[in-house]
Parts: structure tokens; C-alpha cells; sequence
């Protein structure tokens, strides 16, 4: 057995899907990758997610007080790089979205779109708690809507075989990226 640093810990239990955050207000959006998004209640859906107080997607997920959840997949590894690696505030004249040519299509409950080819979508309402979200960048939202990708989910559950290039990815760090294993 082996110590792990602390500052290193999440590690271990950080193998949750990488996501993309969209969000929208008055006309602007952004979209950033997450990995740090749980599943937090069943009934009503609720979910959590940490996003950091200078992210512009934050700024705009405050002033909206929605946000959606995009999980990308194998064959989108490059544009999850990209959009994670600069901050949609550099982009003076276009978005992140124009830049690197993302398509989109619109949610049917909140304002922020949804990115195209990902393999599964979650539009959420956010359930105001000012303590965790200033303290800890701590988010909970209510899934209000939800959609997936039937080649590789149906009837509840999974289904990659067949599929590589749609298995969702995993960010380890610095980079690194897993692809959803095989079934057991």
C-alpha cells in the first residue's frame, strides 16, 4: 500500500464522466468541461457540480439560474481539450461555440444550448444555496429534463458494445482521459 497525497485524493474517486457545462444569459453563452458533476437525488433529479467563482460559465449560470450537463464522448476528446483550456471572457466578438465550430440545438427548458453529438443531455434549474455555492463552488440543481443517446442508452442503462467511439470519457488529470470500460 502506498500514501497518496492529499492534494491528490480526489483521484481516487474522481472516474465520474467529464462533462460539458453550457449556460446562457441575455443573449451570451459559454460552455466549459467539468469533471467534478454527482448525481445527488432521485425524486425530484437532483445533481451537484463545482464551478469555480472566475468562471465565466458561472457568471452566467448565476444571472440564468439554469444550466445544462452535456456528456461528451470518445470521438469528442479534442473539442473537450479545447473549450477546457480557455475561458469564453477571451472571445471578444464570437464564442467558444463559433470558434471552434460546435454545434448545438436548443434545450426545451432552460435558455442554455445543448451540444451536439454528445451522447447523453441534463437541463437543470438551480436550487439556490448561497453558502455552498460562495464557500465551496458547491451548485445543486434540479434535472428538469433529460435526454440520451439510444444507440449506446436505453431502457435505463448503458450499453457501449459495439459503440467505442461513444463511450463517455473519464478525466484522470494533466490531460489524461479514460474511456467507460467494458461491462461487468
Amino acid at each position: 500500500m502506498q500514501t497518496v497525497e492529499l492534494t491528490k485524493a480526489f483521484r481516487l474517486i474522481n472516474h465520474g464522466p467529464t462533462t460539458i457545462i453550457t449556460s446562457a444569459h441575455a443573449g451570451k453563452r459559454n460552455m466549459m468541461a467539468a469533471a467534478w458533476v454527482c448525481a445527488l437525488d432521485f425524486k425530484p433529479p437532483k445533481v451537484t457540480v463545482v464551478i469555480d467563482s472566475k468562471t465565466y460559465s458561472r457568471e452566467l449560470m448565476e444571472a440564468e439560474g439554469t444550466f445544462a450537463i452535456n456528456l461528451p464522448c470518445v470521438k469528442q476528446i479534442e473539442m473537450v481539450k479545447q473549450v477546457g483550456s480557455i475561458s469564453g471572457r477571451d472571445f471578444s466578438n464570437t464564442d467558444k461555440f463559433a470558434e471552434y465550430g460546435i454545434e448545438t440545438f436548443a434545450a426545451q427548458q432552460i435558455s442554455a444550448p445543448l451540444v451536439k453529438d454528445c451522447v447523453a443531455w441534463l437541463e437543470c434549474k438551480i436550487i439556490p444555496e448561497p453558502h455552498n455555492q460562495g464557500t465551496y463552488d458547491l451548485f445543486i440543481a434540479e434535472v428538469v429534463a433529460a435526454y440520451a443517446d439510444e444507440r449506446v442508452f436505453s431502457d435505463g442503462h448503458w450499453h457501449f458494445d459495439g459503440h467505442d467511439d461513444l463511450r463517455t470519457i473519464h478525466h484522470v488529470a494533466g490531460g489524461v482521459f479514460f474511456a467507460t470500460g467494458q461491462q461487468c
